[in-house]
């Protein structure tokens, strides 16, 4: 038998081809994937870990029910009913077997139909989520359960990043395993935010039907619900359309998750649902809200605590003058109304003819021109420089300066008294004082009484050029009516806490005497006439009121301010853009807006008669060259835009090459004071021919006896 060779291997030779091993792509998958479990339980004993620490650092129960997200503000009015609450309000705590099932029902069905099941992230739901993302593009539907939305109202704010909504997940894992989930829904229905400042379903309840929280009928649950995605959108004062139709997909969500069936969703009438009307947003008193609250962050600057206000306004008041507005406002024109009290407080204010539309407070912010309503500060000058009612001035046409002022119709009365040259408001001899005290002078008197925007010394002035705040001017003729002593608006009487712990009471400021009682009498009777026999007729209201109308060119302004029975109220209306308004003139229209408001502010008042006895000091009665001069001190303090000169400043190198000496300064006054009137200014408030040209027409200064005296 053939012997079969078999091949031996050669020496030194290679081996036989073995089977290959796992390839490298599969070695490197598995590696990551053992890699990934790894992570995953790193990651998993992480998570627990850092829920367990969050779960014992959580605060309790108790604590949670208390915390609350922003400062309440409930601001009342001077008898105790609240006009508006701001910021968040949280109503009454519904504890949780109070809740009515209907509204925890819709809550869930809406906001998170596993709420029952999951641990407080909903897998199921982060995916569902995801994949709309990836198939509309944007985020359209969110995957927060009712428990993160809890920790994101609690602990969190609302900035969309990864780190946020990682923080997100890990409180609402600790929360749910620390509370039940009674105890979570019953956190999340009393602190989500519903709109409109409201927290919590008792708050939604009041604010949007009247009611409280444990009366939530079937579709008012289904309105309240639908307000979580959207409170702005949805909000029934707001749209009441979109919150009915929202409503119907929180309803038919609710069948959809079985807890209500066809035919009860179909018998809910959605339409049929009594909603309250947005009185805050819609009442005038927001203007007197927005001026007064800003004042709370110097009243109470640190303060963060729910806190009520009680403020200064009547609201009977408040509603007159609201009507007073809204009814004598010409058509296409605003209106405005400032009432204050004898000690200031701000009784009623009305900024414009409909909050709603227009939110612009004209009683504090705009800036007019008051027309003759200025003569209240050139006849008060006049009053302290030496002149009574009674005294004799020549109404003729005059020049100052280049400048010729005109009376209404171009009439002209001639020798008449001071108190019928007010009462009729001629502008010729308002020009002739005006002159002959100094424009600085009455800019000086503005400035005490209370105007705080820039004034011009230009002869026009005397008639209203320089423009002014409708509360300011109210300020200036409450002070009148206080004998000369200023008065201080205000509008927050005290502060409390919702305890009534008492944070801040208003005191007084100490009133200054900014002119003497006498002047302040005499300028009363000046008032008391124009309103019996002159220009403001129209304001009389069966009892002594002193006021003063105010008309500007073409009839862009009209005002009309006075006081009576302790009350001081000013009127102004015109238009925004300043364009004329058809018949617009102060005695009129907001003449008539005074006289309808006073007679309801002073309705429980008793008629008071005014002070008008004057009761003149020593010097004038018993005149002489110096009477027209006043101070001569008050030279040095007061330059001639009626503005206090400091005497400490010291002027630029230069700025005044004129030796000054001394010897020749008045005792107190510093040598490098800077002379705060010039020549010019001095000559004309005195009346002494000097290098200015003398106004023409007559000029007329004051006696004891009354006489006019006729300086050429």
């Amino acid at each position: 038998m053939a012997r079969r060779d078999i091949p031996r291997r050669p020496e030194g030779g290679r081996s036989a081809p073995q089977p290959s091993g796992p390839s490298a792509l599969r070695r490197w998958v598995g590696r990551l994937f053992a890699w990934g479990i790894g992570f995953a339980l790193l990651g998993a004993i992480a998570l627990i870990v850092a829920v367990a620490v969050t779960a014992r650092s959580l605060p309790g129960y108790q604590e949670l029910k208390s915390s609350q997200t922003g400062q309440m503000v409930v601001v009342r009015a001077a008898d105790g009913s609240e006009i508006v609450t701001l910021g968040p309000s949280y109503g009454k705590w519904v504890p949780y077997e109070r809740i009515p099932e209907v509204m925890k029902d819709a809550m869930t069905s809406v906001e998170d139909r596993r709420f029952r099941s999951h641990w407080g992230v909903d897998p199921i739901g982060i995916v569902r989520s995801l994949m709309v993302r990836v198939e509309s593009g944007y985020w359209k539907q969110g995957g927060s359960t009712i428990t993160q939305q809890l920790a994101r109202n609690i602990f969190l704010n609302n900035t969309k990043t990864f780190g946020r909504k990682a923080r997100e997940w890990v409180l609402a894992l600790a929360l749910e395993q620390k509370f039940s989930k009674d105890q979570i829904l019953e956190l999340y229905l009393n602190k989500v935010y519903f709109g409109g400042g409201a927290y919590g379903i008792d708050s939604a309840a009041r604010k949007f039907f009247g009611h409280s929280g444990e009366e939530i009928t079937l579709p008012e649950a289904a309105i309240i619900a639908g307000l979580v995605k959207a409170p702005s959108r949805y909000s029934p004062t707001a749209d009441a359309d979109a919150a009915v139709g929202r409503a119907g997909v929180v309803l038919q969500t609710m069948q959809d998750n079985g807890v209500l069936t066809a035919q009860e969703a179909a018998a809910v009438d959605l339409r049929k649902v009594k909603m309250v009307e947005d009185r805050a947003s819609q009442n005038s008193a927001r203007y007197f809200t927005d001026w007064a609250l800003p004042q709370l962050d110097l009243i109470l600057p640190e303060n963060d605590q729910p806190i009520e206000v009680w403020t200064t306004l009547d609201p009977v008041m408040q509603r007159a003058a609201t009507s007073a507005i809204a009814g004598f406002a010409p058509k296409g024109a605003q209106g405005a109304l400032v009432s204050v009290d004898r000690d200031g407080a701000v009784l009623a204010m009305v900024g414009g003819t409909d909050y709603v539309s227009s939110n612009y407070n004209r009683a504090v912010n705009a800036v007019r021109q008051p027309g003759s309503a200025w003569k209240l500060f050139v006849y008060l000058a006049a009053l302290e420089a030496g002149y009574t009612p009674d005294d004799r001035v020549v109404d003729e046409p005059v020049t100052i300066d280049g400048w010729t002022p005109r009376n209404d119709g171009a009439r002209y009365a001639g020798e008449i008294d001071l108190r019928t040259a007010f009462a009729y408001s001629k502008n010729t001899v308002a020009a002739q004082l005006g002159n002959e005290v100094g424009f600085g002078a009455v800019a000086n008197m503005a400035r005490r009484f209370g105007i705080t925007t820039p004034i011009n010394t230009l002869p026009s002035m005397v008639l209203g050029s320089s423009e002014v705040r409708v509360i300011d001017m109210v300020r200036a003729f409450a002070s009148v009516q206080a004998k000369g002593n200023s008065v201080t608006p205000y509008g927050i009487r005290k502060v409390t806490t919702t305890d009534g712990e008492v944070l801040y009471k208003h005191r007084a400021d100490a009133s200054q005497q900014l002119v003497p009682p006498y002047v302040a009498a005499g300028m009363t009777d000046l008032m008391q006439t124009a309103v019996n026999i002159g220009t403001g007729r129209a304001a009389q209201i069966g009892r002594p009121v002193a006021g003063k109308t105010g008309t500007t060119s073409s009839n862009k302004d009209g005002w009309f301010l006075g006081f009576s029975s302790g009350i001081t109220t000013g009127v102004w209306m015109g238009r925004d853009d300043a364009k004329p308004v058809p018949g617009l003139q102060g005695g009129a229209a907001p003449a008539r807006a005074f006289a309808a408001y006073m007679k309801v502010a002073t309705a429980k008042r008793p008629s008071e008669k005014f002070d008008t006895e004057l009761k003149l000091p020593q010097w004038q009665l018993e005149p002489d060259d110096e009477a027209m001069q006043g101070n001569p001190d008050d030279y040095f303090y007061v330059d001639e835009q009626g503005n206090l000169v400091d005497p400490s400043r010291r002027p630029s190198p230069g700025a005044n090459p004129d030796a000054v000496d001394p010897d020749a300064l008045p005792e107190g006054v510093p040598p490098d004071a800077p002379q705060a009137a010039t020549d010019d200014f001095l000559n004309r408030a005195t009346g002494r021919q000097g290098d200015t040209p003398p106004a023409t027409g007559p000029r007329t200064r004051p006696t004891s006896s009354a006489r006019t005296v006729t300086v050429p």
